[in-house]
């Protein structure tokens, strides 16, 4: 069953178009994540979603009822939506149980039972007595989104709910959130310019740049195939390696040496790349036989990450490109080693421009 089925919407703020032609559909319990830059139209869209803005082209529907086009605009708390905002915005003159309760009906015989529930979804069960201002950043977006799962909304929406927290708070809240949207059989939309977090949380991610969706894919389709050059830079980091004439399935010679082209259903029309993600670059100091076709390099810049380091390199062209291996003893580079590289797995063609 599709929940949400956004149309051709167009949105524009006087001159500037904030949102054109975008189509985006769900399915009911899947979990999308819009992923873009700053500007790039995914909060408007978030808002018309949601109904705090009104679409100039186009039509929104949620679970088969028409919510928005052109001269009809069903207003916000008449969509039975759900918004989890940036800094969880919770009443500070409300308990815990209070602020989750908050969109429950008064009369409802288990309100207090379905409070908990959602508490214990979020991992804090047994805080409804606290006040807000007892609580951790963390712990108050958690409650921002017991509150919204509470009235088991059909859509809830979450605009960069963990921007404003810690790495390692990040982490944690992504996955319990994601738990407890998955528990509660949640259909869900996160808009987020954090590529990582989009990944590891949808079912499927809508990439989007200038108003208009690049891609839309499972996490794994974005990266690895991306549908441009665009999505390939954006979505991870990777080297564009030019390729002149090509076509899928063959092996071509580059300044990284032979590269295997992935089989592609997608026509080729136009200039095409290469991409090579950089965990599939192999670097070697000296030739070896799983190195023996490298190309030579000289190391430009090593950034430590601590589970990984990425290795930044110069080959003899000047072409500029990046490794990334797992941290261990033999990963030991510095700028100016000489070094051997070689692209190890098939890799992507894209359109160049």
């Amino acid at each position: 069953m599709t929940d949400v089925a956004i149309n051709r919407v167009g949105k524009s703020f006087g001159p500037v178009r904030a949102l054109q032609g975008v189509d985006l559909s769900m399915r009911s319990g899947e979990f999308v994540a819009v992923l873009g830059p700053s500007g790039c139209g995914k909060t408007t869209l978030l808002r018309c979603v949601a109904g705090f803005e009104q679409i100039d082209e186009g039509r929104i529907a949620l679970g088969g009822r028409l919510v928005a086009l052109p001269g009809v605009h069903v207003p916000p708390h008449r969509r039975h939506v759900a918004v989890v905002p940036q800094e969880g915005a919770l009443f500070p003159h409300l308990d815990v149980a209070g602020n989750v309760a908050y969109g429950l009906r008064r009369g409802r015989k288990d309100r207090a039972a379905r409070v908990e529930q959602c508490l214990q979804l979020v991992g804090l069960g047994g805080y409804g007595a606290r006040m807000p201002h007892e609580l951790s950043g963390g712990q108050r977006q958690r409650v921002a989104v017991a509150r919204a799962l509470a009235p088991r909304p059909p859509l809830v929406l979450l605009d960069e709910p963990f921007s404003a927290l810690d790495a390692s708070l990040r982490s944690e809240l992504r996955r319990d959130v994601r738990r407890a949207l998955r528990e509660d059989g949640a259909t869900a939309i996160l808009v987020t310019h954090d590529q990582g977090e989009a990944l590891s949380m949808a079912d499927r991610v809508a990439v989007m740049n200038g108003g208009r969706i690049r891609q839309v894919g499972t996490p794994a389709e974005i990266y690895r195939q991306p549908a441009d050059a665009w999505v390939a830079g954006f979505v991870g980091e990777a080297v564009l390696v030019p390729l002149d004439g090509a076509t899928a399935g063959t092996r071509r010679d580059s300044p990284l040496g032979p590269l295997v082209l992935r089989q592609d259903d997608r026509p080729w029309t136009g200039p095409m790349a290469a991409v090579v993600r950089p965990e599939q670059v192999l670097l070697a100091h000296k030739r070896t036989p799983q190195a023996g076709r490298g190309e030579p390099a000289v190391v430009t810049r090593v950034d430590y990450h601590g589970h990984d380091t990425l290795v930044a390199f110069r080959l003899s062209d000047g072409t500029e490109a990046m490794s990334r291996m797992v941290d261990g003893p033999l990963v030991d580079y510095r700028p100016g080693d000489r070094v051997f590289a070689l692209v190890d797995g098939e890799v992507t063609a894209v359109p160049a421009s």
